[in-house]
Formats: C-alpha cells, structure tokens, sequence
C-alpha cells in the first residue's frame, strides 16, 4: 500500500524544483545548490508557514485545505489537469476492499464495434496501457514491432520506436505523464510499481520524465508514423472512455480525407485483409485461453489459426509480391 502523504511530498517536491526564481519575478539571491525554489519562497508564495510547508513535503502533513491547496496550485503555476492531480493526491479516494486482477476483457459489442471499421486502425487500451483489442488495420500498423502488447512498454523498451515514431520525444513524455496521472487516481494499484520498476531499470529516459511528475492525459493529437511497409503516416487521433470498463480507453485514429496517408492506410488495410484471408483458410480460430498473469490479455478482432505451413508459406509469397508491388507504386 502506498503512503498518500508521501505521494503528495514526492510532487510538490518535484514540481518545486522545476519552477525558477525568474520565472516569478524572485530577485537574484545568490548561488543555489539545488534547481528551483527554495522551500522559504515556495511557502512564502503560497502564505504558509516554511515549517508547515516543509511538513507537506516530508509527508508529516496529510490534510492540508482546499485553500492551502489552490495556493499551492497557484504558486507552483500548475495547470488544470496538474492542479486536479494535486488534490487527488491531497484527498485519496477510499481504500478499495477487493483485489484488482491484472487479467482485462473487452466487452464484445466493442469488440464488434472494432470488428465494423475496415479503414482506420482502432484499438482499446487498458489502464496499463496493454492493448486489449485491436482491429485488423491496427495489427498491421504495429505489426513486427517489440512490445507492441503495451504501447509505453513499446515506447521505452523498443530502440526502433524511436524511428517508428517522428516525434518520438513528444510520444515519450505524454505516455510517462499519463501513466503518471493513472497513478495518482489510484495509489493502491498493485501492479503500477511493477511496470515503473521494469520501464525505470531499462530507461534512462522514462526515469528522467517519471522524476518531473507531469501529469496529462492525452485524449486527442496528431501523430506521425514511419511504417515499414507503406512509408510516412500522418494521422489524428482520439480517445474515448470504455463507460463499462473504468480505466479503458477507446482510440481511433483518422487520416485527412484525400491525403497520402490515406491511401497508404488502403494499403495497409489490403494487406491485413489478405493476412486474415489467410488465416480463416486454414482452420478455424482456436478458443481463447487467458494469458499468464504478467502477460495482458489481447483480444484480437482478427481471426488466427495455426497448422497448414505450406498454404501459410504459399499465401506469403503471394503477400509479399503485392507488397513489392504496392510499394513500387509509391
């Protein structure tokens, strides 16, 4: 169980360090030893005292007022979403009685919801961000990619998303501030220490950004891809929340009616289509079986098979030469 004074010390704490005496209009006082503000002009612009201030910090203060709170905000220019978080942590929500399961099923109207959109890659995410469902034309944009089961996992873990990403640095800070902002409306999240533990060994980066405790969820934007098989994608995106499911996300990605990448996205879904063409004719799909508790469960709209590897072998080479072909063509 996490300490919630200890949540609320580690951000001001952080937040602190990141705003700079100019940036208030603070006079130069000589040379400092850490970034930021000191706690004296920190519980100075705030109107409390340093000592009650410092007690914040320490987590020896737990319930601090909605006044002293907006204070803080206003001190630390925290923007609305910041602001929220601080208050989220200042007032945890009451311990929950039953375990969480790390296990995450997708109701099956999304699933067929997902089943019906033939030319935009869609997909849910879980709270996690595993990626729990997703369409043929999503599989496709992801495909070969590793950790493409959890998309910040994918981001930190995988060298090559950082080519498969234009902007990979601004895709890296969003997805640590989200993660960020999951973990303060839940502190008790038993399985949230373990993927910052894993992503903060493997990343210098992620340990860099998770230490600001920016806090932001994203829920439109517009993203750049580099695809392998169909070359630049320009893309817009929203996110919608699963009602049902707390804590799922439904994304849906667009591209510019008429542009490029909307006929590279035809390409892309011609080449799912075939992939599952493939896969139907060789036997039907198997039952689900739920995954070890560590791996999340993806519930792939796509129907897969297994055995006949000489059709497979076969229908590969046919889906290769018309990727050669449709890449010539561009």
């Amino acid at each position: 169980m996490v300490d919630s004074g200890k949540l609320l010390g580690e951000f001001l704490q952080a937040r602190r360090k990141l705003v700079t005496p100019d940036e208030i209009g603070l006079k130069h006082s000589g040379r400092r030893r850490t970034p930021g503000l000191r706690r004296e002009e920190m519980a100075f612009l705030a109107g409390v005292s340093t000592d009650y201030y410092s007690r914040l910090e320490q987590g020896r203060e737990r319930n601090p007022s909605d006044q002293v709170l907006a204070a803080l905000a206003r001190a630390l220019d925290l923007d609305s979403e910041s602001a929220q978080h601080l208050y989220a942590l200042a007032h945890p929500r009451t311990r929950r009685d039953t375990p969480v399961s790390r296990m995450e099923s997708v109701s099956p109207m999304l699933l067929r919801l997902l089943r019906g959109w033939n030319h935009t890659p869609a997909m849910v995410l879980g709270r996690w961000m595993d990626v729990l469902a997703a369409n043929p034309i999503a599989e496709a944009l992801y495909d070969g990619l590793q950790h493409n089961d959890n998309l910040i996992r994918m981001v930190f873990l995988n060298p090559a998303s950082q080519e498969f990403y234009a902007d990979w640095e601004k895709i890296a800070y969003h997805k640590a501030a989200h993660l960020r902002a999951v973990a303060g409306t839940d502190p008790d999240d038993p399985f949230l220490p373990e993927l910052v533990e894993e992503l903060s060994e493997a990343s210098e980066e992620f340990r860099r950004l998770w230490a600001r405790h920016d806090v932001h969820f994203k829920t439109a934007d517009f993203k750049q891809f580099h695809h392998r098989g169909v070359g630049e994608l320009h893309l817009f995106y929203e996110s919608f929340t699963v009602n049902s499911a707390p804590g799922q996300q439904l994304m849906i990605f667009q591209a510019e009616p008429g542009s490029q990448t909307e006929k590279a996205l035809a390409v892309l879904g011609g080449l799912s289509s075939v992939t599952a063409v493939v896969s139907d004719a060789i036997v039907p799909a198997p039952a689900l079986t739920p995954a070890p508790a560590r791996t999340p469960v993806k519930a792939s709209v796509t129907a897969r098979g297994s055995g006949g590897r000489d059709l497979v072998e076969s229908e590969a080479k046919e889906i290769s030469a018309r990727r050669a072909m449709w890449q010539s063509a561009w």
